[in-house]
């Protein structure tokens, strides 16, 4: 492209470029190219289902003229059409940020100009012009290129799909979120993004509408190094606000009573006021609760801290802020010995500890049901049309035989478990109407025979908490009463086969600090399998991080 030669330009040539390069670069891509430049890390399909939301709307460029008047020579110089101009806010605030200054003294414009992209969709450049700049400030951001993105545009859209489309742009191998605003007098609410370690293409999510709790949360990932490692550094503070939010039941009374006077929900909690006042003004910060009436509301997060919510995170909440809590404080030994932190720290192992107060057991048995979201699934997906028994190894409170039994009403059930638990097991299973149909045998697996002549064996998040060689003791004993057609199914959290972002490498330290087991990869497990006479032959996705595995006897 050629500058017009009727005006004389006085803004820096530098720009000039970019200016130029931006509005090449638009008239020659389209929603697709921009997809794959952007999205390597994504197969065709998710890029598919990502331009079924989003389009190529435009392409951003920061410059540096010498005042309004030379900025508005700009388009001419590059035979743009102006659609609009106007202050900037979202830049405004990020530039005021990054630089220290008032952002009052930051006087971004905008200046959009429509083009067409590639395939003759509607797309446009954007303009972002700060005149007068600080000289270390237009050489910073001219070296940086910070503001420079690919935008896609999408919306209406409602928060569901919002986090989704998030999801797939930060996933493994995938953008990181780069900060983002409201623009009040567009009614847009702008994500950026960027590749971590690059300078370019950085791109930005133009959504319309307004979408404060999860610019929140991107906001929150966006922040600068200091500031990420100090919420990090914080955690142990967000755990123990959690627990006593379960504890002192404070989530109840804010479910029934959503907006109470903070005077009134402190008199109802036996808590002080101010204090209370401080916590949830922290559990904002959380998405724990919301502002709401005179007081606060839980959000969908803090509805999971209600004691008889369904499902109930409660006493998760309470085993974490407790005894886990305490030996977790002592992950160092752990790390330094490759022993268990809880039996260092309690003088007891981890089931010992557990299994010797009535109390104790009460609430370990409880949080390990609170993943009960995940057994209605493992009960749909169990292959039971032609099986007659099931055997749950090491099955606690009975939550998923119970499950099992309620959706195959032709199957009888046996629960293995140790002596100390089979009365709260028989409980859950007299619970849910299934008690004729189940028999209850004691015993541990490691000094009992595990009962045979089962069809369907369920092992569920009972091997991550064994070493390689109790975890292949365990299967062996499995294989050993397994008939030959019969089915183990193994209900455990995956490692992710390579670095990918996932939360079960936090599960693994926990397995280590608390009990000396460990979580293991697919092919981990495959191994294990087979070196106890078993062969893996599928596995299934469940909620909350968790795997289905299907083994049979090798051959």
């Amino acid at each position: 492209m050629t500058r017009s030669p009727a005006v004389q330009p006085r803004i820096d040539p530098l720009d000039h470029d970019r200016v130029e390069a931006a509005v090449h670069f638009v008239r020659t891509q389209d929603t697709d190219s921009v997809l794959t430049r952007l999205l390597p890390h994504l197969g065709e399909s998710e890029r598919r289902a990502i331009a079924g939301r989003c389009r190529f709307d435009h392409v951003g460029v920061l410059v540096f003229p010498p005042d309004l008047a030379a900025l508005d020579e700009m388009p001419a110089m590059h035979d743009l059409a102006v659609a609009s101009t106007g202050p900037s806010v979202v830049v405004r605030r990020r530039l005021a940020a990054r630089h220290g200054l008032d952002p009052r003294h930051v006087p971004v414009q905008i200046v959009r100009a429509a083009l067409r992209a590639a395939d003759g969709t509607p797309c446009g450049i954007e303009i972002f012009a700060l005149p007068e700049a600080p000289a270390q400030v237009s050489a910073a951001e001219r070296a940086d290129a910070r503001e420079a993105h690919i935008a896609l545009a999408t919306g209406p859209i409602d928060d569901v799909a919002l986090a989704g489309l998030c999801a797939l742009l930060t996933g493994p191998g995938g953008l990181r979120p780069d900060g983002g605003g409201y623009n009040d007098r567009e009614d847009a609410t702008s994500f950026y993004f960027a590749r971590p370690g690059a300078r370019t293409d950085r791109m930005e999510l133009h959504v319309a509408g307004a979408h404060p709790r999860a610019l929140a949360r991107h906001i929150g990932e966006s922040d600068d190094p200091a500031t990420r490692l100090l919420r990090l550094l914080t955690g142990a503070w967000a755990t123990q606000a959690l627990a006593v939010t379960a504890e002192f039941g404070i989530a109840d009374r804010l479910a029934g009573a959503p907006g109470s006077p903070v005077r009134e929900l402190a008199a109802k909690t036996e808590t002080d006021p101010g204090a209370l006042a401080r916590l949830l003004r922290y559990l904002v910060q959380l998405d724990v609760v919301e502002p709401s009436g005179a007081g606060y509301a839980l959000t969908d997060v803090g509805a999971l801290l209600v004691a008889d919510a369904r499902p109930s995170l409660h006493p998760l909440a309470r085993l974490y802020g407790g005894a886990f809590y305490e030996s977790f404080g002592e992950l160092g030994y752990a790390v330094r010995t490759g022993r268990t932190a809880f039996d260092h720290h309690f003088g007891l192992h981890h089931f010992d500890y557990f299994g010797t107060d009535p109390a104790r057991a009460n609430l370990f048995d409880s949080a390990m049901a609170a993943g009960a979201a995940i057994f209605g699934q493992v009960a749909d997906h169990v292959g039971a049309a032609t099986a007659r028994t099931v055997v749950d190894i090491g099955g606690g409170n009975g939550e998923l035989l119970a499950r099992v039994l309620a959706a195959h009403p032709h199957l009888r059930g046996i629960l293995f478990e140790r002596e100390t638990t089979l009365p709260r097991a028989r409980t859950t299973i007299d619970r849910a109407g299934c008690l004729p149909r189940c028999e209850f045998i004691g015993g541990d697996f490691f000094t009992a025979e595990v009962p045979t002549g089962g069809d369907i064996y369920l092992l569920s998040r009972v091997l991550h908490d064994w070493d390689d060689a109790d975890a292949r003791a365990i299967l062996l004993r499995c294989a050993t009463a397994m008939p030959e057609n019969a089915r183990l199914y193994l209900v455990e959290r995956l490692l992710p086969e390579d670095e990918s972002r996932s939360l079960v490498p936090a599960w693994d330290l926990h397995m280590l600090c608390n009990v000396g087991g460990r979580e293991r990869t697919g092919a981990h497990y495959r191994a294990l399998l087979k070196s106890a006479g078993l062969d893996l032959i599928a596995h299934e996705e469940l909620p909350l991080g968790f795997a289905m595995l299907h083994a049979r006897r090798a051959g």
